[in-house]
């Protein structure tokens, strides 16, 4: 029986929706992949990989901020050691996501040998590194001296990195779950 266009888009974009539904934060995750559905199909791995650009590309535009913030007016002496060592992490995070992004294009769908498992546990270890990463960029601001504006500014755009990591993450372990 043949199936128009809408039918097709309609049924990727309920297996990304259902996916997201895995995430800690499922609304994020669908209005961030719901967009790649008739590119991802029905395809766990294309999921999994597809999150995880998007959130390679939120952490590429996070480094490019917070590397401005170094410049932010009244910044002090405190501030700015942590937005150095932000910039380090966040830094790190991109590397890390762009190594799980090339080792995950690796691994094909049903495939489920020895090199599958050593290659998805870098995928995951990178990954959750990269979370890491950035929860410690956002240490570097603890305390109430830390307070303010630029404090704000830069945990906004670190945290939606966090999330867009975690749902990568969440959507990796759908896919090994698979295997």
């Amino acid at each position: 029986m043949a199936r128009n266009l809408g039918e097709e888009y309609s049924d990727d974009t309920e297996f990304v929706k259902a996916s997201c539904e895995t995430t800690t934060y499922p609304e994020l995750c669908f209005q961030s992949l719901s967009s790649y559905a008739s590119e991802i199909k029905k395809r766990p791995r294309q999921l999994a990989e597809t999150a995880l650009a998007v959130s390679l590309a939120r952490a590429k535009s996070a480094k490019t901020y917070v590397s401005d913030m170094s410049d932010y007016k009244g910044i002090t002496e405190r501030q700015h050691e942590a937005v150095s060592d932000c910039i380090e992490e966040v830094g790190d995070t991109v590397d890390r996501l762009r190594s799980s992004l090339k080792e995950l294009k690796h691994l094909e769908e049903g495939e489920s040998g020895e090199d599958f498992w050593l290659c998805l546990g870098n995928v995951r270890t990178w990954t959750s590194a990269a979370l890491t990463d950035e929860t410690t960029c956002l240490d570097g601001f603890g305390g109430k001296a830390m307070d303010g504006e630029l404090k704000s500014l830069i945990r906004e755009h670190i945290l939606r990195v966090a999330q867009d990591t975690s749902n990568a993450l969440a959507l990796i372990n759908v896919f090994a779950s698979k295997h």
